[in-house]
């Protein structure tokens, strides 16, 4: 398995960025799809963004698309998302997910179908 630990979270103004990573150990990291969750309270889980195994193609919830992007590192075993213009709606605790898959081109939203999860990093914007 894969354990996952996420970093970067804090407290931000409107309009800044935050630069979240999740590291990685374990498994041969380049075997996971990834992706970025956030629970704000009250609310159900919904997907933030995803990346394929290697990299090459990333997808983005419509609330996030344009102000938002993730990447990775494979040699490095950690997936970053890069949050600009921040909006007190984004305010959230984003968890990282790993979707173990054979199929390099796989691409998800469905948190049922990740295997891993980190324990989250709180995210707070003020306005």
């Amino acid at each position: 398995q894969v354990q996952l630990v996420e970093s970067g979270g804090g407290l931000v103004q409107a309009g800044g960025s935050l630069r979240l990573s999740c590291a990685a150990s374990g498994r041969t990291f380049s075997n996971y799809a990834m992706g970025w969750f956030r629970q704000a309270p009250g609310k159900e889980r919904e997907f933030v963004a995803g990346i394929i195994r290697s990299g090459t193609s990333t997808y983005y919830a419509d609330s996030v698309k344009g102000r938002f992007t993730i990447s990775r590192d494979n040699a490095k075993n950690t997936v970053y998302l890069q949050m600009n213009s921040l909006k007190p709606e984004d305010t959230a605790i984003y968890y990282c997910a790993a979707d173990e898959t054979t199929y390099v081109y796989r691409r998800t939203s469905n948190a049922g179908d990740y295997d891993y999860w980190g324990q989250g990093t709180q995210v707070t914007v003020s306005s």
